[in-house]
């Protein structure tokens, strides 16, 4: 069994990806979160890594967290409302843990916008950073002063290439990317053109779930992938682009949106051009999208409960800060409401999942407010 025993670091670094942050620069956050709707939580356990009630580490009770901890959120960038819901998760999970919470981070989805908010976290002697990552390489420099200076470093949702780390991750990376694929086929009949926007090209989570679709696709050999665009998590970006996709490839039958910001501006597009037949679908937010599957333009799209990946995020950095759990294969710690769950050896790091992601359409899209 692998161990990197953290108990003696002050600071625990959670790679929070896939969107954006919640307030400005060094505001100190403490926001409510969402409701409990709980899409692919605790429920959607063993698969992948989480386990509920599993063996492994000793588990804690909260009481065994250290009260007083302060832990730095710094999501993509400031714009994105998926890392907004995120964030209020993990400021729910830091009022139960009597802790505070600082939201940091630029406004561009770059390492480089990043940089500053980790040096604010060393700085300001931080218990703890939860970090989306823009670059899996780029942030290591800066993330290695954090670990010399006694942070653990967890990585969440988009992950980074830095040693000693453990990933939070949303759902099982393969099945994000290969669900995206069968859905369209569903869609298409397996037939067709199909293209995939992006956020940025350097997001971790988004390359990888890209690769599994391009591995996905050769299972459909009517159906074939002709183009990959990013967007940058931006929406005028994104709207320039999928116009692009659109004129480039006048037979395009299908988009694949793995982003929430790039599926609801394809979307929102769609919907004032009924003119043009593409099917949509990728990763989306409830609340944006609803009103898409109800006028037709979208049939179908997935997503976890953002909320509760904010939680588990600040609950895993809470318990490693603490020393009630080590970064160990098979270490155990106590999620709150989400429950027990069980860090796995992967490669050369460490993982915990949140659980596998759900498909809203017509007959369930009301019944989540995030």
């Amino acid at each position: 069994m692998r161990s990197i025993n953290k108990t003696r670091r002050r600071v625990v670094l959670v790679t929070l990806a896939a969107g954006a942050l919640v307030a400005a620069t060094g505001v100190t956050a403490s926001a409510s979160a969402p409701p409990d709707t709980t899409p692919g939580g605790s429920e959607a356990g063993a698969a992948g890594g989480l386990s509920i009630g599993g063996e492994g580490g000793s588990v804690a009770p909260n009481a065994d967290i250290t009260e007083g901890l302060n832990i730095y959120f710094i999501p993509k960038d400031t714009q994105n409302p998926y890392e907004v819901i995120a964030d209020a998760g993990g400021a729910t999970a830091m009022d139960e843990l009597g802790g505070s919470q600082v939201i940091s981070s630029g406004t561009e989805d770059t390492a480089a916008a990043q940089i500053p908010s980790i040096q604010a976290a060393i700085a300001d002697q931080a218990d703890a950073i939860v970090i989306a990552g823009n670059d899996p390489d780029a942030l290591c420099p800066s993330l290695q002063q954090a670990q010399d200076a006694g942070i653990v470093v967890v990585a969440f949702d988009s992950d980074v290439s830095c040693a000693d780390h453990l990933f939070i991750n949303q759902a099982e990376t393969n099945n994000i990317g290969t669900a995206e694929v069968d859905y369209m086929a569903t869609l298409l009949d397996g037939k067709g053109e199909v293209a995939i926007l992006s956020a940025a090209a350097t997001a971790t989570n988004q390359n990888a779930w890209i690769e599994a679709m391009k591995t996905q696709f050769e299972k459909y050999p009517d159906m074939k992938l002709v183009d990959v665009v990013y967007g940058n998590d931006d929406p005028a970006t994104s709207l320039t682009v999928l116009q692009g996709l659109l004129s480039a490839h006048p037979d395009l039958a299908g988009i694949i949106s793995p982003t929430t910001v790039g599926i609801s501006t394809a979307a929102q597009y769609l919907s004032t051009h009924p003119e043009i037949d593409v099917q949509l679908t990728g990763l989306g937010l409830p609340s944006q999208m609803a009103p898409y599957v109800h006028d037709g333009t979208v049939k179908g799209f997935m997503l976890w409960n953002p909320n509760d990946l904010g939680y588990l995020a600040a609950y895993a950095a809470a318990s490693l800060a603490s020393g009630v759990v080590n970064l160990e294969e098979g270490g155990t710690f106590s999620a709150g409401k989400l429950g027990t769950y069980t860090i796995n050896a992967v490669g050369d790091g460490f993982q915990v999942i949140l659980g596998p992601p759900t498909v809203f359409d017509e007959s369930n899209v009301d019944d989540f407010d995030f």
